[in-house]
This record gives structure tokens, C-alpha cells and sequence, in this order.
């Protein structure tokens, strides 16, 4: 999987399957074993990132429970999205282009959950926006500069963060 992830981000959703195959020390029908297609094969790298995000934000929504502060933990989220993202531009990129599709998995629930509760607990304390909904999120994360700097992307979550802040709540 690692190689899988490695090629697709380095070269984009054209990388053949012998090469990614290559790459991790394998023959490629033992890749065609575990992967028919390689739509299946980006369809799990990119299943990979969202389990990810979800253990994320589930660990967010734990930090609250405990006490923490939820526009930090929001903010945090955004930020590891974000720079998340940049690393994996191309394997996004591989998912659309061959419409590997993780949409209803268990995992993007978990995800979906776990933001609800956290944009919920940010609005409850007043940090953020009172209109800011799960969907707001989900487009400001499509949207992120994944092909700028590390500079620019944290001023790009600096100004989102100002953003879905709000008029009636200070940071």
C-alpha cells in the first residue's frame, strides 16, 4: 500500500501498474491478486487517508469531551487536513479520475460524525460561526491550495479559520 500511495502521489493517477508493482518489490500479478483494477487500488489508498481522518477527528472529539476547547481542536483538524491533503493531491486527483468512490464507506461516517459534533461544540461555545454546517467544512476542504507552499496553505487556513470564526465570536 505504501508504494501504492508513494507512485500515485508522485505520479498522478497515469502511474501503471507495473511500475507501482516495481516499486514495492513485487510481481505485478501479485499486485492484480490483492488489487483487481487499479481503480480498486486507488479506491484503497484513498480509503487509507479517509480512515485516517476519521481517527482524527473521533480523537478531536475526545480532546472536547475531556475539556478541550473546541474551536482549537476544529482549527487543529483543519490544519492536519489540510497539510494532509497537500501530501496526497495526487492520489485525490487518481480518485476522481478513475472514480474510486469511498463516499458511503464506514469510515467517511465515522468522519461525518465526528465533524458534526465538533463544528456543534464549537457553535454551542460561540467560537464559531452559528451557520457554519458540516457542508461548509466539506467544501472549504475541496478547496484547499494543495499545490502551494507550506506558507501559504497555513495563511489559507489562518484566513478560513477567520472565516467560519464569525462576527460574533473572538479567537
Amino acid at each position: 500500500m505504501n508504494a501504492a500511495r508513494e507512485q500515485i502521489t508522485a505520479v498522478g493517477p497515469d502511474v501503471g501498474m507495473e511500475q507501482i508493482a516495481k516499486a514495492a518489490g513485487v510481481a505485478v500479478g501479485t499486485l492484480y491478486r490483492h488489487f483487481p483494477t487499479k481503480v480498486d487500488l486507488v479506491a484503497a489508498v484513498v480509503g487509507e487517508f479517509v480512515a485516517t481522518v476519521a481517527d482524527q477527528s473521533e480523537a478531536a472529539v475526545e480532546r472536547i469531551q475531556a475539556g478541550g476547547a473546541a474551536f482549537d481542536e476544529l482549527a487543529g483538524l483543519l490544519d492536519d487536513i489540510v497539510l494532509a491533503t497537500a501530501t496526497n493531491h495526487a492520489v485525490k486527483a487518481a480518485a476522481a479520475a478513475l472514480d474510486a468512490d469511498v463516499h458511503d464507506s464506514h469510515d467517511v461516517q465515522r468522519a461525518q460524525s465526528a465533524l458534526q459534533t465538533l463544528v456543534a461544540a464549537a457553535q454551542a461555545d460561540g467560537t464559531v460561526r452559528t451557520d457554519l454546517t458540516i457542508d461548509d467544512f466539506y467544501l472549504l476542504l475541496s478547496n484547499a491550495p494543495a499545490d502551494q507552499t507550506p506558507t501559504a496553505m497555513a495563511r489559507w487556513v489562518d484566513l478560513i479559520l477567520f472565516g467560519i470564526n464569525g462576527p460574533q465570536a473572538g479567537r
